[in-house]
């Protein structure tokens, strides 16, 4: 739990966090992502490349979007993510905790809520916030209706669709699965275009997050 990565496109903001964190022991690594396209599930791989313990996430990325979709993928590695967020929006903050975020906490709180979240996170110490899940339970019976609204865009994805999205799930680049599935890059790129036309997104990182929402799982093959 000692490695934190940042990923907030406010520089001066990520900047103190990261210098306070630094005295307090931490091994902080920040991503920026206003130098990188948040559009494809390579920032994803780029986080977890640093192997972190725990990830601080902002919620408004400008024009990397809504990192809410980071969530799901990153806890379902066993990252404990910590949303810090300017938004009071409650029902944004349950929904970032019903996909597995440890606690939500607003910019405008003090630096010693994130050090203290932080160490009972290394404590393994429950972290519950009781009147933001209950705003959650309240949403869920649309929330289910959203689900299987999800799965029956998925189920019209074709075998080899299907093989293209369980990689892009694990962070694969489009050049890989060309070079895993033995065909071009051009051919994998329309599968994608179609993967996105089917599921009615814009992005990679928007098609990964839907199939995580629905709780989709992707062909056993794509794993080999």
């Amino acid at each position: 739990m000692s490695r934190v990565v940042i990923v907030d496109d406010h520089a001066l903001f990520a900047e103190a966090l990261e210098a306070t964190l630094r005295i307090e022991g931490y091994d902080v690594v920040c991503v920026d992502p206003a130098d990188r396209s948040m559009q494809t599930p390579q920032l994803l791989k780029r986080i977890r490349k640093f192997r972190p313990g725990v990830v601080l996430l902002d919620l408004e990325l400008g024009r990397g979007g809504d990192a809410a979709d980071l969530i799901q993928p990153l806890t379902q590695c066993g990252v404990a993510v910590v949303v810090v967020t300017g938004t009071t929006d409650r029902l944004r903050w349950g929904e970032c905790l019903k996909f597995g975020a440890r606690r939500v906490l607003p910019k405008s709180s003090a630096l010693e809520g994130i050090r203290e979240t932080l160490r009972l996170i290394a404590d393994g110490t429950p972290l519950p916030e009781r009147h933001t899940r209950g705003t959650v339970l309240v949403a869920r019976p649309s929330e289910m209706a959203r689900r299987q609204e999800v799965r029956g865009r998925l189920d019209r994805l074709t075998s080899r669709e299907r093989e293209v999205l369980g990689h892009l799930m694990i962070g694969r680049p489009v050049r890989e699965i060309a070079h895993l599935s033995h065909v071009s890059e051009a051919t994998v790129r329309e599968q994608v275009k179609s993967i996105l036309a089917k599921l009615g997104v814009s992005s990679q990182l928007a098609a990964v997050s839907l199939a995580y929402r629905a709780e989709w799982t992707p062909p056993v093959s794509v794993d080999h």
